[in-house]
């Protein structure tokens, strides 16, 4: 360091009452020589270009420091005290390098500027190699939506239990961060029904496409637990004859709009939605609740997407209503017409809508 101070004589006033402008000029020259021999400096050395420099840098012009700060962000040595001034700077265009990836900065360091700093600074953490659980729950405290979507996309950040459900409470009303959130690997299965719960279907839908595998069969998993729980209390249908029966009249070959229809004329309700679900590739279980409701539209559906004949149609709806209900010839006749009219690419696409929904 005496060939330093050899380079810039009365350096130690020039420091205390120099004009601004003849110290930045300094301050660049100063740090280029620890730029040269950054990786050969010994501790001591370090300490002491710091303790220059933090004199200095703050009357270097903005892109100087901008550069510096660049520089300095990427070493492992740089001069803590002067990387930890560069990280509160008001400029984010300076903090925003050493805020990203300065391995100087530790975590309490930045904990206090998340604490104090805006949302620029904020969203410049976000992008560190990793994030710890202390550091996210002031982000996910005070960020704004960029803030939250970031740290949620970053797989080096670890989230508390409140954090998580924070998270999850804002993507609600985000679908972005949503899908962020879905293809996190340390997303536990609680808070995936949590997120789920929360989420509007199409967002449900989109987020199946873009995650792994196994997180799909998750997914699916979730949907049927939170489907099944807003299921009225009640004895629940047995199918495991009736999908046995199917099963063999499948594995013979005999499966198919005749035997649908044998099934619906003998009122055998479990056998039909058996039979009718496989050949839809619809689960059971849910073509239950949908036949279950007020409506027999799904029966329309299933049948225009089937292609199955009036009279297989007609004989699903009597099903419907059951030994002790007739009826009426106006009812029967609005339901053929509604049926005819109704397009095959229409019933297709709603029946994939039911399949996406269901757990495999």
């Amino acid at each position: 360091m005496t060939v330093a101070t050899s380079l810039v004589p009365g350096l130690d006033d020039i420091i205390k009452r120099g004009d601004p402008r003849r110290r930045g000029e300094i301050a660049r020259a100063i740090a280029q020589l620890f730029f040269r021999d950054a990786d050969k400096l010994r501790p001591d050395l370090v300490d002491l270009f710091d303790s220059l420099l933090i004199d200095l840098v703050p009357h270097a012009e903005l892109a100087s420091r901008i550069d510096l700060a660049e520089r300095f962000s990427w070493l492992d040595n740089a001069p803590p005290h002067l990387v930890r001034q560069l990280a509160r700077e008001n400029e984010v265009m300076v903090a925003g390098p050493v805020l990203r990836r300065s391995p100087v900065l530790d975590d309490a360091a930045l904990i206090d500027i998340a604490r104090r700093k805006g949302q620029g600074h904020l969203l410049a953490m976000t992008e560190r190699p990793t994030l710890s659980a202390e550091i996210t729950d002031v982000l996910v405290e005070r960020g704004d939506r960029d803030v939250i979507r970031r740290a949620a996309g970053n797989s080096g950040a670890a989230f508390s239990a409140g954090g998580y459900s924070e998270l999850i409470k804002r993507a609600g009303q985000d679908g972005v961060l949503t899908l962020k959130i879905g293809q996190r690997q340390d997303l536990s299965s609680e808070n995936l029904h949590e997120l789920l719960n929360g989420t509007i279907d199409v967002v449900r839908r989109r987020l199946s496409t873009v995650v792994t595998p196994v997180r799909q069969v998750e997914i699916k998993r979730a949907l049927a637990a939170i489907e099944e729980a807003t299921l009225p209390a009640g004895p629940r249908r047995d199918f495991t004859d009736a999908q046995r029966t199917v099963l063999s009249l499948h594995s013979e070959g005999h499966l198919g709009e005749s035997a649908l229809l044998g099934f619906a004329k003998a009122q055998k309700y479990e056998e039909s939605l058996a039979a009718l679900a496989a050949m839809a590739d619809v689960r059971v279980s849910m073509l239950d609740r949908l036949v279950a409701g007020d409506r027999y539209d799904p029966i329309l559906i299933l049948g225009r997407m089937l292609n199955l004949g009036w009279p297989t149609v007609r004989a699903l709806i009597l099903l419907w209503y059951g030994p002790n209900r007739t009826p009426a010839d106006a009812d029967l006749e609005s339901a053929r017409m509604n049926f005819t009219r109704l397009m095959p690419t229409t019933a297709e696409r709603v029946v994939n809508f039911w399949r996406n929904r269901q757990v495999i």
